[in-house]
């Protein structure tokens, strides 16, 4: 007797989910949600800096000295006006009597562009300090060769890369580049490969140094 030929399992009723589709969703549903990145950490941040040192000028300018302390670096950024009293003061009275380096910071969309950062250092004390004013772009500031002779040097580079006046300065000049080289290169306005060059084509012969 030929086989019966069997009719098709009818659909399961209407809002009813097949067995396997029912299976996958409970598989799916067991897998755990992705967790999220943890949150980046809280960058270190400057803190007050307290001692007898800052006591002592902070009584004698007022709101015209600031001190901070950042990663163990101890600041004091004071109006420009106090440069050089405040740096003669150090190296008088507190010892500071080695000038490490003066160097400066860019800032092109602040109104002051620049900080100008002397990095002082005592022997008797064993201490490091920094001093720190803003100035803005196209003024000067006091030289502190009279104080450090060897700043002469650190003003000229700061002179040089960034293009700061220092008054009294006694031969300010570039002490990197050519005296007629145009432009300042740590300036956040100079381009990574800007060059001058006209002073190449004239001095080197070549269209370009690069």
């Amino acid at each position: 007797m030929a086989d019966e030929v069997k009719s098709p399992a009818p659909p399961p009723p209407e809002g009813e989910k097949k067995p396997a589709v029912e299976e996958r969703a409970s598989v799916a549903s067991a897998v755990p949600a992705k967790p999220s990145a943890p949150a980046k950490p809280a960058g270190p941040v400057p803190v007050p800096w307290t001692s007898p040192l800052v006591e002592k000028y902070r009584s004698q300018y007022g709101s015209g000295l600031d001190a901070q302390t950042y990663l163990g670096q101890n600041y004091l950024t004071v109006d420009r006006s106090l440069i050089p009293d405040i740096l003669r003061l150090l190296r008088d009275e507190e010892q500071f009597d080695y000038c490490v380096d003066i160097t400066a910071v860019h800032y092109p969309t602040r109104e002051k562009q620049f900080d100008v950062i002397w990095n002082l250092y005592s022997f008797a004390r064993n201490q490091r300090v920094r001093v720190k004013t803003q100035i803005a772009d196209g003024a000067s500031i006091p030289s502190s060769v009279s104080i450090w002779p060897t700043a002469n040097w650190l003003e000229r580079e700061v002179y040089d890369m960034f293009g700061i006046q220092f008054d009294g300065h006694p031969d300010l000049k570039r002490i990197l580049l050519p005296d007629g080289w145009k432009g300042h290169p740590l300036r956040k306005d100079y381009g990574i490969l800007q060059q001058d060059q006209e002073w190449v084509q004239i001095n080197l012969g070549i269209e370009s140094g690069q």
